[in-house]
C-alpha cells in the first residue's frame, strides 16, 4: 500500500488479496492469508491495520439468513421527497427504522430507494406507514421481492488482471481498476 498525494491509497495485489480473503471470511488465521500471499503473519496484520486507518475495511460482521430469522420479506422501496431540503432529515429518521437495511439516493424516478426485510406482509404494511409519515415524503413505491438469485456483499477484486488507467484517465466499468486500486 502507497499513500500517494490524493486521499486515496494505491492498493497493490498484496493489499487486495488480502481484502479478497477477508472478505471470503474475516476468520481466516493471519498465518494462513499469509501462506496466501507469500507475507509472514505480523506483516499480514501491518497491511490490514494499514487498511482500516486508511477507511478500507469499514469493520467486520456474521453474515446472517434473515429467513432463519423470521424476517420472510425482502422488499425495495422507492420515496419520493417533495423538497431536497427534506433529504438529510429523512436519512436520519429512516436510518432509525430497525428494518431498513439500505437507503441510497438515486438518480431517476425516485429520491431514495430503500432496502428493507421484515416478519411479514403485515409488519411491512406498518413499516410503510411510518416512513410515508416521514415529514417531506410525497410518495412511495414498493416492491416485493419474490426470489433472490443474486445478493453479493463483497466487492470484486481481481487483483492481477487489469493494469491502471493511464493517468488523468478515469477507470472504466469494463474491468479496469479504479486509480485507487491500482496495481504498484
Amino acid at each position: 500500500m502507497r499513500f500517494g498525494t490524493h486521499a486515496d491509497p494505491e492498493l497493490d495485489d498484496t493489499d487486495l488479496r488480502i481484502l479478497g480473503h477477508l472478505q471470503d471470511d474475516c476468520r481466516t488465521p493471519l498465518a494462513r492469508i499469509g501462506e496466501a500471499v507469500g507475507l509472514s503473519p505480523p506483516a499480514v496484520l501491518e497491511r490490514i491495520k494499514k487498511l482500516e486507518a486508511a477507511g478500507i475495511i469499514l469493520g467486520y460482521r456474521a453474515l446472517l439468513d434473515g429467513r432463519r430469522l423470521g424476517l420472510d420479506i425482502t422488499a425495495f422501496i422507492g420515496v419520493i421527497i417533495t423538497h431536497p431540503d427534506r433529504i438529510a432529515d429523512f436519512e436520519r429518521k429512516v436510518a432509525a427504522l430497525d428494518d431498513v437495511l439500505d437507503c441510497h439516493h438515486v438518480t431517476g424516478g425516485y429520491t431514495l430507494l430503500l432496502k428493507v426485510k421484515t416478519a411479514n406482509t403485515s409488519s411491512l404494511e406498518h413499516l410503510i406507514s411510518e416512513i410515508r409519515c416521514l415529514p417531506g415524503v410525497a410518495r412511495t413505491e414498493t416492491m416485493v421481492v419474490l426470489s433472490t438469485h443474486t445478493e453479493r456483499v463483497q466487492l470484486a477484486l481481481n487483483p492481477g488482471e487489469a493494469e491502471p488507467a493511464p493517468a488523468g484517465k478515469r477507470a472504466r466499468r469494463n474491468g479496469e481498476r479504479a486509480p485507487h486500486l491500482r496495481r504498484a
